[in-house]
């Protein structure tokens, strides 16, 4: 791996602080007190090795007080029927209440084994014991600042920091050395220096940051410490792939860049993951599906109000997860335009966080409740819209209330803007976490909401 000085600006190959590995090298190594005496007991225990019965908390440090690192298990003398696992560290007896439940725990992990529990359990006590101050300020001058793909992710940055060759007289190097200095560059990096496409979304996206058992050293590509511990180490983001401690986690900046790799499906992906994922403005969903619809659907009557065959729905769905923008949903493979246009309403309800997102959601429907209307989303629209929603987003929303507009053909399709409003209400806006009162009720503004949109689409947008 490759590693940033804190103190310098300038790119340097220095390694990876070990500081934290060292300390991990150095923790107490497990000893199991093996049990030697007949132990009776009318309960589901551990493994008779390690049990040593009702013996109390003075009895266990006496017979845990010849080692560091030693331990035993103990049934409870005042909870018959619960279990302690003493353990000694830093001179003293420690007693955990331990769980089992298929795996063995004290806390939040899991392990197959004892050994492995304490085995964990030794390397965290001496790392957050003996470098509790190193630790509370690892997020401190990050190597995250200086080689972060927020930093290199243009250009002149990639040029500045990558090291080069010269180029020979006749042209530029060998690919064969460019593929040798594209290998050492560490995922990190790599990330860091893509270069922006110019479809790329200018805006910022949270990591999906999930909890993640490492196999194998690794380093946190924030604060450039080690990982400690056998299981559950730190988190990684399921959308960019990038591995931090879970406290860095806290103070990692919102800057996550989406990689194919790790975007595993289209429908029910967030919507902001999905296009910054594809370098695209929207989603490949929305576009080849509404192009397929003004192609050859637009005059079909009951347009996006007839549903298609639920299985056929599916099958694109299927499509698009497993071929992206690959898909085939042409008149050869869907003739009936009604599958084309279910699959594009799924993928509305289908997204995590609607088009019309929850925290915009009160402000609309508080408009669909006041009268003119088309006032009252005026307003929200212009002055609200960019705090709601950001630049990107809006342009989404204008771009699908401008392809809904089917209303010139309402003539052959039968779909006026109030029967738009009533299929794509519900869809695309959802109401958080209310009573079910309250959201029958908000289905009126949904439907007027969405009608309204439509209706004055040139005058809002």
């Amino acid at each position: 791996r490759l590693s940033l000085s804190s103190d310098h600006d300038e790119y340097r190959p220095p390694v990876w602080k070990s500081y934290l590995y060292q300390l991990q090298q150095e923790a107490p190594h497990p000893r199991r007190l093996t049990c030697t005496c007949e132990v009776r007991s009318h309960v589901a225990r551990p493994p008779a090795a390690r049990f040593h019965g009702k013996i109390s908390r003075e009895e266990a440090d006496q017979l845990l007080s010849q080692a560091e690192g030693s331990y035993l298990i103990r049934e409870s003398q005042r909870q018959p029927g619960t279990y302690t696992l003493a353990l000694r560290f830093g001179n003293q007896t420690r007693n955990f209440r331990l769980y089992h439940d298929g795996k063995h725990f004290v806390g939040e992990k899991r392990f197959e084994s004892i050994h492995d529990l304490v085995t964990d359990g030794l390397i965290t006590l001496y790392i957050e014991t003996r470098a509790a101050e190193y630790i509370a300020k690892m997020t401190i001058n990050p190597i995250y600042e200086h080689v972060g793909y927020t930093t290199l992710n243009q250009e002149p940055a990639l040029k500045k920091h990558l090291p080069h060759s010269p180029e020979a007289p006749d042209g530029p190097a060998p690919v064969k050395d460019d593929c040798i200095r594209e290998e050492r560059l560490t995922s990190l990096v790599r990330r860091a220096t893509l270069r922006e496409s110019d479809l790329a979304p200018k805006y910022e996206k949270v990591h999906n940051f999930k909890v993640h058992t490492f196999r194998g050293p690794h380093w946190c590509e924030y604060c450039a410490n080690f990982m400690w511990g056998l299981i559950a180490q730190g988190v990684k983001c399921a959308d960019c792939g990038l591995n931090v401690h879970k406290q860095c986690s806290k103070v990692v900046p919102n800057d996550c860049q989406p990689d194919l790799r790790h975007v595993k499906k289209v429908y029910s992906c967030d919507l902001t993951t999905l296009v910054k994922a594809h370098n695209t403005k929207r989603p490949m969903v929305v576009d080849m599906c509404i192009q397929e619809i003004e192609a050859r659907g637009l005059q079909s009557e009951g347009l996006y109000r007839i549903s298609g065959f639920s299985e056929l729905i599916e099958d694109v769905k299927l499509a698009f997860d497993r071929d992206g923008e690959k898909a085939d949903i042409s008149s050869n493979a869907y003739e009936d335009i009604n599958i084309i246009t279910g699959a594009l309403k799924l993928y509305f309800r289908e997204l995590p966080i609607p088009l019309i997102t929850y925290d915009a959601y009160p402000r609309f429907v508080e408009a669909g409740s006041r009268c003119p209307l088309c006032l009252c989303l005026i307003k929200v629209i212009k002055v609200q819209s960019l705090r709601l929603f950001g630049p990107q987003m809006l342009q989404r929303l204008c771009f699908l209330i401008t392809s809904l507009g089917v209303t010139d053909y309402e003539k052959d399709n039968l779909m006026s803007s109030e029967n738009l409003g009533i299929v794509f209400g519900p869809t695309l806006m959802r109401a958080p976490e209310l009573d079910a009162m309250t959201a029958l009720n908000d289905i009126r503004y949904q439907r007027l909401v969405v009608e309204t949109l439509i209706t004055n689409e040139d005058v809002l947008f």
